[in-house]
């Protein structure tokens, strides 16, 4: 599933075309994705001008004017593709087959852009993404947004905060980071890899990173430096091209060639001098990649 780098990579690519661009007409292909429209969702917001883009988590938002605002998750399969002109604009190099069936084109966004009329196409597959509406004013509220932590790529992320959520908590780091009411969009694969940089292992207890008063540890100002710095690393490379995940102008990410532990079972640790060799394990279903030697 796309994590944080991959949508916030998916607003960029579309910024340039969707902001300040008409709305002219929704065209939904089918009643529903992972979930069913809104009533009359196609009517709410044809007609309308796209103020901005944003990102929330792993939650991509289209700001209207008259604040409502449109709330898109990509699920396993879904993306976006622009198409202007007569032909659709997909440049890049491809490391993975990009589904082009329209039979899987879902949603169409016809747009009067600045550069002339535009379709944002929505296609996925597996239909496991979804679309709903909601208003500006009330949005922090909303099912998809309460509760949610702070974002990794914000100032608000800092030892101190962590020390707040992880006080006393027996609860593996690799399980708590990924809860969303700790920390917002954090998914698996970086996890994995922040925990690497931070010399970290999945299974240590979260509480051990936080004193008897309750102040953060020199260890947890490492992980947050690990964190905030591999998701601006995968950001500036374009997201991981993992599985269907594509850029909004079809290009695919390149920052799964820099992955230092995920997915590398069985490989030499590239910690210098460590000479371990990274490990899988199982964790809440979902596969854990470390370094049993240099992660404590």
């Amino acid at each position: 599933m796309p994590e944080l780098p991959e949508v916030e990579t998916v607003k960029r690519g579309l910024a340039p075309i969707m902001e300040g661009a008409l709305l002219l007409r929704a065209e939904l292909r089918r009643p529903d994705l992972r979930f069913p429209f809104p009533e009359n969702f196609a009517a709410a917001v044809s007609g309308r001008r796209i103020l901005s883009l944003s990102r929330r988590a792993k939650y991509l938002t289209i700001d209207l004017e008259g604040g409502d605002v449109i709330i898109a998750h990509l699920g396993m399969s879904g993306s976006f593709r622009i198409e202007t002109g007569a032909s659709p604009a997909s440049p890049g190099a491809f490391h993975h087959p990009r589904g082009k069936d329209e039979k899987h084109d879902h949603v169409i966004f016809h747009l009067d852009a600045q550069a002339g009329p535009a379709r944002v196409i929505y296609n996925d597959p597996r239909r496991f993404g979804f679309m709903d509406l909601a208003s500006r004013d009330t949005i922090a509220d909303h099912a998809f947004f309460r509760g949610l932590g702070e974002e990794p790529t914000g100032n608000a992320l800092d030892a101190a905060y962590l020390a707040t959520r992880f006080s006393g908590r027996a609860q593996p780091l690799k399980t708590t980071l990924l809860d969303q009411k700790t920390i917002a969009g954090l998914g698996n694969i970086y996890v994995c890899e922040a925990l690497w940089r931070a010399g970290l292992s999945p299974t240590r207890p979260a509480g051990t990173l936080v004193d008897r008063r309750g102040r953060a540890k020199a260890a947890l100002s490492g992980l947050v430096e690990a964190i905030r710095g591999v998701i601006a690393d995968a950001i500036a490379a374009g997201g991981s091209s993992l599985k269907d995940h594509i850029q909004a102008d079809g290009s695919l990410g390149y920052f799964q060639h820099a992955f230092s532990v995920y997915d590398r079972e069985g490989e030499a640790c590239r910690t210098p001098g460590c000479g371990g060799t990274v490990a899988r394990i199982s964790q809440a279903g979902r596969s854990t990649f470390h370094c049993p030697n240099c992660q404590k």
